[in-house]
Order: C-alpha cells, then structure tokens, then sequence
C-alpha cells in the first residue's frame, strides 16, 4: 500500500487529499459504479462484432469464439498478480435509489482509537520515499483493522481499480495530470478529424453507389454502340485523310528544310565575311585611337618639360628672415641667430655650383679664374699672375692660423664676387633689359662688402643676401631669356 504515496508517471512522493483518506462507502460504490468499461472487454466486442460480420458458418465462428474466451482468461489470470486479482471490483448497482448500500467493513466493529502496544502507528501518506525503504513491520490484524488502515486500504483498493480500467497507472500528481489531459485532448481532436474524414469518404462511396444505380435498357445501350461504331468509322475516315495530308506536309517540310540550310550557310558565310571586315576596321581604328593619345601624352610631355625649369628646383634662392638661403641652407651669421659654419660652408658651396653651371649654360668662360666647387670644401684657382688656390670656406676653430685662413677665405669671396661681375656684364651685353638691383665694385655689392675681417656680422650677412639676388636674376635670364 505504500506505492499510493508515490506518482506512478515522475515517481515523485504525493501527498493524498483529505477527501479520499475519509471516502465513504457510497462514494466509493459511485465511482466504482460509474467507471468506463476496462479495454480488454472493448477489444472483446469490437472483435465479436467483426466476427459476426464475417460470412463463415455459425459453427465455426462458435469454435473460434470458444477458443478465442479460453485464451484471453488464461492471459488475464497469468498478467494480474495474486493480490491484484483479489481487488478486482465487484459490481454493483448505481446509488439511484433511495438506499445506500454498505460496505461489509463499515459494519464491522470499530477498534479502539490508540493502536495497541507493540505496534507502530501508520504514517502520513505524504512520507518521503525513505520512509517507504524502512525496515517492514507486522502486519496489522485484517479481522479487526483500525479506521485509518481501513481508509488506506480503501484508497490503494480505488488505485487498483482505475489502473484495471483505464491505460494509466494511478496515483498521478497534479502536473502529471494535467500533461495527461493534454494528451488526451489531443487525441480527441486527432479521432474528430479522422472521422470526419470516414464520413466524407463514406458520403462519396454512396454517391458513386447511387450513380452506379442508374442503368440504361438493353435497347437503349445498341443505340449508343452503333451511334459509337459510326462516330469510330468518321473519326477513322478523317483520320485516314489527315495522314494523307501530313505526308504532302511532311514532303513540302522537308524541300523548305534544304532551301532553309542553303540559305544559313550563304547567310553564314555572309557575316563570316562581315565579321572579318568588322574586325579589321576595329583593329585599324584602335591602332589610329592609340597613335592619338601617344601623340597628346607625348605632346603634353613636350610642352611640360619646356615648361619645366630644373634649375629652380636644383637651385631654390629664398630668405630665412635676414638671411639668404640656397637650398634650405643659411648663408651668413648675425648675433642674434649663430649659424654653424658647416651650414654656411655648404651654402657657399651650393652658391658656386650655381654661378659655375649658369656659366656654362650660357657658355662664358671666367677671366683669371677657374671655379672648382667641391661642396661644402670648395675652391677658386687664380690662372693668371701668381697662380693660388683659395679656399671658400671658413672654420670657427680658435688656432693661431685663423687670422690667415680668413684672410684666404676674404680672398676667395672677392674672386667670387669678381666673377659675378664678369657674368652680369655679360648678361647685360646680351640683354639690356635685365635689371639688376646692387652694383659690384671691387669687394662691395649694394656698397656693402663680402669680407669678413674687420666687418661687422649683420653687414656681410646683407652683402651675401645681395650675391644670391644677383645670381637669382642671372638664374632666370639663362632659362628664359634670349639664351633660354
């Protein structure tokens, strides 16, 4: 009787309601009474019902009916154990009448409420499955059982009957329940719609009874054959008639087929030779296409290295507030902003190398001197005279020949500066147009002078940024003027 406190689906420990511990006896009656008969006899029926449809003799469908009843007790009786097969229910009548009719148990005599000693008192039907696994105990007195024992046995009793007469195992828990009842739902609706489907079938099957039931006479049935044979013996004449007439088709086809194919290969070779003129006139105006743009780029490339003034971007003269600048290279020193003689060395290196290539662009050759630029160590040779190397560059190294290496280096600017004058006169012998700002007179430009000893900073920075104005204008002479 413990397996009641147990859900029979999840397995999960139940808790009974109140109402069935205190089940009275005609309650019981009434829901044993009111139970749908078990599956085993429906399936008994349903199988009587077709063997009585079967067209077999009445003997032999007795012999079966006998065999088929032993066969079904004897698997009844194995399946159920023992004690199940001792709780199969009774029947009884319905409680429609006026009386009610008792139990055996109930009119027993009632023990007394406090369980005798030595015995321990039934627990909860809610207790935890441990408490199933617990050591068994003796066995009440079923002569004289207690209420509470009686109502569990009553309970387990209902358990058995409805697991008997449905295809669920019962106790089921709330949630198990109500999957249950979905599930049958379900089932419902699917049973409505296949027999839905059974009357529609059913209705057709009888309407094509009810067409079939309409015969004709025997007379009227010749009728129709010879009204056929006719329309047979037409539809054979007409057909004799159109095969006469597919053959002259088939005939005519097949002389329009090989006028057809002389034509596509006439019209082949025609686009054959289209094509062939299409291409070479493609060919030719693709080649003429590319000889014009070679023509433009090549135009265009002309005109813009005509345009294109190396000696700008060789040589780029500005000015980095007081001072003049060759190539980003400072050319001059004031207190204010000390220059490093390397970035003047190599300015008056860059600046000799433009005097030098504006000589030989505009072909003149210096007189008494030769320039030799070596970068940031350049030279000026005298060829005529006393024949010397002057070196300009300077050094701010403080040494004992630091007053004669400036002197040398004063020398080389007034050679420089000499050389300057020879190529404006030139220029201005050329071109009398040509303005230049500052006049050279022996080692002044703008009345300013080149040398360093004895000259203040700020002035010869200024007389520096004279040189490389007048070296700008002779720039711009020898690349766009008469000699451009």
């Amino acid at each position: 009787m413990n397996f009641g406190s147990i859900c029979q689906q999840c397995k999960e420990p139940l808790q009974l309601d109140a109402s069935l511990i205190d089940l009275a006896p005609s309650t019981y009656d009434m829901i044993v009474g009111t139970l749908p008969t078990s599956p085993r006899s429906i399936r008994h029926a349903s199988e009587a019902q077709n063997l009585a449809q079967l067209p077999s003799p009445s003997s032999v469908k007795s012999a079966w009916q006998r065999s088929k009843g032993v066969t079904s007790s004897s698997k009844v009786s194995s399946t159920l154990s023992p004690r199940a097969q001792g709780k199969k229910p009774q029947l009884s009548p319905l409680p429609n009448e006026s009386f009610v009719l008792l139990q055996d148990s109930v009119v027993r005599e009632v023990p007394p409420p406090n369980p005798p000693k030595g015995q321990q008192p039934f627990r909860n039907i809610s207790a935890k499955q441990d408490s199933v696994q617990s050591p068994p105990q003796a066995e009440p007195d079923h002569t004289n059982p207690s209420p509470l024992s009686h109502h569990l046995r009553s309970t387990a009793r209902l358990f058995n009957l409805l697991s008997a007469h449905t295809d669920v195992d019962h106790p089921l828990c709330a949630e198990c329940t109500q999957i249950l009842l979905g599930t049958l739902q379900r089932q419902l609706e699917e049973t409505k719609k296949e027999r839905d489907g059974y009357l529609a079938f059913e209705k057709e099957i009888k309407r094509e009874r009810e067409r079939e039931g309409q015969t004709v006479s025997k007379e009227e049935a010749y009728r129709k054959i010879e009204k056929l044979k006719n329309e047979e013996q037409l539809a054979i004449e007409q057909l004799q008639l159109a095969e006469r007439e597919r053959e002259q088709l088939d005939e005519e086809l097949r002389l329009l087929d090989q006028d057809q194919r002389a034509l596509e290969l006439e019209e082949a070779e025609f686009w054959k030779s289209h094509n062939d003129l299409t291409l070479t006139s493609e060919r030719q105006s693709a080649q003429l296409a590319s000889i014009k743009a070679a023509y433009a780029a090549d135009a265009a490339s002309l005109e813009k290295l005509e345009r294109t003034n190396v000696y700008n971007d060789a040589f780029c003269i500005g000015h980095d507030g007081v001072f003049g600048t060759i190539n980003g290279l400072r050319l001059g020193r004031v207190p204010g902003a000390p220059v490093e003689w390397a970035e003047i060395n190599a300015a008056w290196g860059q600046t000799l190398l433009l005097l030098y290539t504006i000589a030989r662009k505009v072909d003149y050759t210096f007189e008494h001197y030769r320039l030799i630029p070596m970068g940031s160590f350049s030279r000026i040779e005298k060829t005529s005279g006393d024949k010397a190397n002057y070196e300009l560059y300077g050094s701010g190294d403080l040494h004992l020949g630091r007053l004669l290496h400036n002197r040398r280096f004063d020398i080389a600017m007034v050679a420089f500066l000499d050389c300057l004058k020879q190529l404006i006169d030139h220029v201005r012998s050329q071109d009398s147009s040509v303005d230049f700002p500052h006049e050279i007179v022996k080692d002044k430009i703008g009345e300013v002078s080149v040398k360093l000893q004895f000259n203040q900073e700020e002035s010869w920075t200024r007389s520096l940024r004279h040189v490389l104005l007048a070296l700008k204008i002779c720039l711009k002479w020898a690349t766009n003027g008469v000699n451009g």
